[in-house]
């Protein structure tokens, strides 16, 4: 078992395999050594947390990050920032299946609700970072600025009940926000190119942001029909068409966002949970609450519908070649790697068990995975868990090396540990253009959002500190 960083210390980085981490803000040595690689340093970046003491646990200046009037914040006069949200995925029952084989059957229902969630999101070839900051706002910040201090809030009277983003590939700057009754886009203008709003949508435009002089605006509304919150998105990677749910609808809705146009696929997919495109755009997942999942290829849409016996999906993330989908289930520390055998629209699927016997050694067999976050080279497995028996690892964020030759193994590289005093990760997201190996950033409760370089060479080759 890899060395777990020390209560009270908090992780920065890591290089080579061996996780660096620091005492206190005063300590800098870890984020010198990954700046001397990266050339830029990641801060943490400050939101308000629904507790109003948690910015004093952090052991960060309060001018690192938005504080009100600070921020170009987009709100409508009678709109307030509010505290970050409190929704997480509920903490999963007893592990009750013997085997993982037996855990999934085609055409067997389930019975056990949970919750899923996705609340932060890396654009797909900058270094800006989109994450939900309070109940009814986002927060947008761009590393590459010049003076990174303040975040952009994404917020006005149509923007009430956050619940996930996601960036939109291949479109510059557009940001998708699900929300109570339909889904916001925004996007960011500049000097001499404004992005065109639908007619209807009433536009805010924030303040310049001080380095690029950009401004985020409101500029369509898709409003899906009735006032339920729209509770999980994926976008397609063209980025032409958007997928997007409710945990009270019947169905889900593929839109072709440049008409403002959706349809519906109505096959009694009611209480899905979690939407999930593959990176090739010929797959694609659906969950549901009670534990049933549908495997869709794209073409015709044609799925294969399949159960879990001990829970439903809670986390499902595509290999980057999108032949393998890894899924997390909410009453086991155990995962599901499903491998495509044949190409599209081919729906033969491999079901093989993959284990995480030191997740179950940390949890006593009476945890579970809550959340996962696979990277762009297919290395770097971030993993959540609930039910640790020893405090000492509990709230920690389990790193794994992985490879796909072609079955997914994994090993444990080590733990990130968050900042502040009983931190736990709320939600989390790799950005996947990182050429030195892979960038993950974590909102974590106390009320930061930090971002941990994990550099290596790959498999075969190591990068050489400087």
């Amino acid at each position: 078992m890899p060395s777990v960083p020390a209560i009270g210390e908090f992780t920065v980085c890591e290089i080579n395999r061996d996780f660096l981490t620091a005492k206190d803000d005063v300590d800098k040595s870890a984020q010198e050594s990954y700046s001397k690689i990266l050339g830029r340093l990641y801060p943490c970046i400050p939101y308000q947390a629904r507790d109003s003491g948690a910015r004093s646990n952090l052991g960060i200046e309060e001018d690192a990050g938005p504080v009100d009037g600070d921020a170009d914040q987009l709100t409508t006069s009678d709109s307030e920032p509010v505290g970050f949200f409190g929704k997480q995925i509920e903490n999963a029952k007893t592990f009750v299946s013997t085997a993982l084989q037996n855990l999934l059957s085609q055409n067997n229902q389930g019975s056990h609700k949970s919750y899923s969630f996705q609340g932060i999101s890396w654009h797909k070839q900058r270094h800006w970072v989109a994450f939900i900051g309070g109940q009814d706002q986002v927060l947008v910040h761009d590393f590459e600025d010049a003076d990174p201090r303040d975040p952009a809030v994404l917020a006005n009277d149509t923007h009430k009940g956050v619940e996930c983003v996601e960036w939109r590939p291949n479109a510059g700057s557009t940001l998708a926000v699900a929300c109570r009754g339909g889904i916001a886009i925004w996007s960011a203008n500049y000097p001499g190119n404004m992005a065109p709003v639908r007619s209807g949508v009433i536009s805010i435009l924030g303040t310049p942001n001080r380095g690029t002089g950009a401004r985020w605006a409101l500029v369509d509304f898709l409003r899906t029909g009735n006032n339920a919150p729209v509770t999980a998105l994926s976008w397609s990677p063209n980025g032409r068409l958007l997928a997007s749910a409710s945990k009270h609808d019947a169905s889900f809705t593929i839109w072709d966002v440049a008409q403002g146009v959706g349809t519906p696929l109505q096959r009694g997919l009611g209480d899905i949970s979690l939407l999930k495109w593959s990176p090739t755009g010929d797959y694609f997942v659906s969950a549901k609450h009670n534990g049933v999942f549908h495997l869709w290829e794209t073409s015709t849409w044609t799925s294969v519908p399949w159960a879990s016996v001990g829970g439903s999906v809670v986390s499902a993330m595509w290999s980057p070649d999108g032949k393998v989908l890894l899924a997390a289930f909410d009453q086991t520390t155990s995962l599901a790697a499903l491998h495509f055998a044949g190409k599209a629209p081919s729906l033969d699927v491999h079901l093989l068990p993959l284990d995480l016997p030191d997740i179950e050694a940390i949890t006593g067999r009476h945890g579970a995975i809550e959340r996962m976050a696979w990277d762009g080279t297919g290395e770097r497995l971030a993993v959540t868990y609930s039910g640790a028996v020893d405090a000492t690892y509990s709230g920690l964020i389990a790193i794994f090396d992985t490879r796909q030759t072609p079955i997914v193994s994994t090993s444990l590289l080590g733990f990130i540990r968050g900042p502040g005093v009983d931190s736990k990760p709320v939600s989390l997201a790799f950005h996947d253009n990182l050429k030195q190996g892979a960038l993950l950033s974590v909102c974590w409760s106390t009320g930061a959002c930090c971002t941990y370089p994990l550099l290596f060479r790959g498999h075969g080759g190591q990068l050489v500190r400087v």
